[in-house]
């Protein structure tokens, strides 16, 4: 028997429910697709409030060395307090496993009546890059000496007009951090046989650092991958498989909303990244069906896309289908295909059965609302 060990967090809130729910989907997926030939096998390290209760630290340093040396992990969602309290975990996380590349993919859910005409031409793969930008973000408080110190030295060094009483934040964005990213967008896409990547960016304003990360974007793309790519200019004579080309943030969410046949894969900085997957999932249902993963060259970690939910934690009503796609995720960078078509095909039946959480009834019509487990279940069936 082949075995795949996956280190799991089980998360804060909503997590312990949605875990329940999804674990026995992943693992009926293996067993319908390889029978005992191969397995899952699960280890829990801790995070968190559950690892703060246990052993009295939110991210215990046993917990950090299993994952240092670890391939794969799956995650819930982890507590940050907004404002106060410890440092987000999850930043923490991508931050020293160096889990530089967040991999979002987006596609349509059939029977989902979306806000938009044609959601079902929104099927996109969004690279995000996950150490830098405002996560690597320094920034001072109005009025504190800190900000004063640095806003003289702006205006007396620099001579940049700063309000004296301003609030202000540095964000970094470096060659390495972005051309890492680019770098493995553009190898996905032609792995998946994509058609585009389109560097997102504000560069137009922001010279400098977004306008640099477009720049350092083209240049992976000229200098790796030449005899495979081609820019939008030379479309008419070229043909090579994959594009490259670049859109202004701002005018990327029009063109995602009017015309998203037109883009595949996307590859953008930390604070665009986030902005412009939380709106295309708006597309086509929601947070609840948005897996994710944070990888690093070493290390994946799988992790739905939403928060702890604490307004709904411990009542049944939380969607599991993000957790659950995100293991299909992992499944089939595993190698294990079968077992992860089982996973989507499965989840595609649960929705067209119209047995649903309240977040995707609300968007179905005649669906009838089932709790976090009753829904795992109704996939559960399916495989």
């Amino acid at each position: 028997m082949v075995q795949q060990t996956v280190y799991f967090i089980e998360g804060d809130g909503i997590g312990p429910e949605v875990w329940a729910a999804a674990r026995p989907v992943l693992d009926a997926a293996v067993q319908r697709a390889y029978g005992k030939a191969k397995k899952l096998a699960w280890e829990e390290v801790l995070a968190g409030q559950k690892a703060f209760r246990e052993v009295g630290e939110y991210l215990p340093q046993a917990t950090m060395d299993v994952l240092a040396g670890a391939r794969v992990a799956m995650k819930g969602p982890l507590q940050t307090p907004v404002g106060k309290g410890f440092r987000s975990l999850n930043v923490t996380m991508r931050q020293v496993f160096d889990l530089y590349a967040c991999v979002r993919p987006i596609r349509y859910f059939q029977g989902i009546e979306s806000p938009v005409k044609r959601p079902d031409l929104v099927d996109m793969v969004v690279f995000r890059e996950n150490t830098e930008d405002v996560y690597a973000g320094i920034e001072y408080a109005s009025g504190t000496p800190e900000a004063k110190r640095l806003i003289d030295f702006l205006r007396s060094e620099l001579k940049a007009e700063v309000d004296a009483a301003a609030g202000i934040g540095i964000k970094p964005i470096t060659q390495l951090g972005s051309k890492r990213l680019v770098d493995k967008a553009i190898r996905f896409a032609l792995d998946n046989n994509r058609s585009s990547v389109t560097l997102v960016h504000k560069g137009n304003i922001m010279k400098y650092t977004e306008g640099a990360f477009m720049n350092w974007g083209y240049e992976v793309a000229r200098e790796r991958f030449a005899d495979q790519t081609m820019t939008e200019s030379e479309q008419e004579s070229g043909d090579k498989p994959l594009v490259i080309k670049d859109r202004i943030a701002d005018a990327m969410f029009q063109a995602v909303l009017q015309a998203p046949q037109d883009y595949d894969v996307i590859a953008t900085t930390n604070l665009n990244g986030d902005y412009l997957s939380d709106a295309l999932v708006a597309q086509v249902g929601g947070l609840g069906l948005a897996p994710g993963v944070n990888k690093s060259d070493s290390l994946a970690l799988y992790e739905p896309t939403h928060g702890t939910a604490p307004t709904i934690a411990g009542q049944d009503k939380a969607n599991p289908g993000s957790l659950i796609l995100s293991g299909a995720m992992l499944l089939e960078d595993i190698g294990w295909t079968e077992a992860a078509e089982n996973v989507r095909q499965a989840v595609d039946a649960a929705i067209a059965g119209k047995r649903v959480t309240g977040d995707l009834a609300g968007q179905i019509t005649g669906s009838t609302a089932v709790g976090c487990k009753e829904f795992g279940e109704v996939i559960l069936a399916n495989i």
